[in-house]
């Protein structure tokens, strides 16, 4: 079972977030949504209430084996903006751990430069801040230690994604017949 650290930040899309989260916990693995707002109580991009499950300063982001932001506005920018979050970003990266994110949030790793000649997908607008990298337009890439999405639609694919590098293929699969999900070939 894998650790996953899912950050969420005033102005998050609440269903990037939701629908990664929901997959992994159907694959087993052991999910914390932990907030950078300084409270566990977040207000998402469409103004949804969310309650976090850890303030950042509760978390030990050096025991997560992924590390999952969700885009949204001015989510992305907020997440961006948190000194801790970035240095656990940065130290994620050196040790090699996985890191995903979707939609406008790629563009944090681009900036902190994860993705220099990596293949790497963002929502479209975002193409400028993937720095060095080799931007695609598919739905959900996965290049070495790194996995980004392009948006909401690609969500539960990030999450079958995510599931298959954590937990193997043969679970990935469970869980995506499970949601009578067949949008993507396994």
């Amino acid at each position: 079972m894998g650790k996953v650290y899912a950050f969420l930040a005033d102005g998050s899309e609440e269903v990037e977030l939701l629908a990664v989260v929901d997959v992994l916990i159907r694959g087993g693995q052991e999910v914390k949504i932990v907030s950078v707002t300084g409270t566990k109580d977040v207000v998402t991009a469409h103004k949804v209430r969310l309650q976090a499950d850890l303030e950042f300063s509760e978390a030990d982001v050096t025991e997560a084996d992924l590390l999952f932001l969700p885009g949204g506005m001015p989510g992305t920018r907020n997440l961006e903006a948190h000194e801790g979050l970035t240095a656990a970003l940065k130290q994620a990266f050196a040790e090699n751990r996985r890191i995903a994110a979707i939609c406008a949030a790629p563009s944090i790793l681009g900036k902190l430069g994860f993705l220099k000649e990596k293949q790497a997908t963002c929502y479209p607008g975002f193409e400028d801040d993937l720095t060095g990298a080799f931007y695609t337009k598919q739905g959900v890439v996965t290049d070495g230690n790194i996995t980004t999405a392009r948006g909401l639609g690609y969500a539960l694919d990030l999450g079958i994604e995510l599931l298959k590098h954590l937990a193997g293929e043969n679970e990935a699969r469970k869980v995506k017949e499970a949601i009578q999900y067949d949008q993507i070939p396994m």
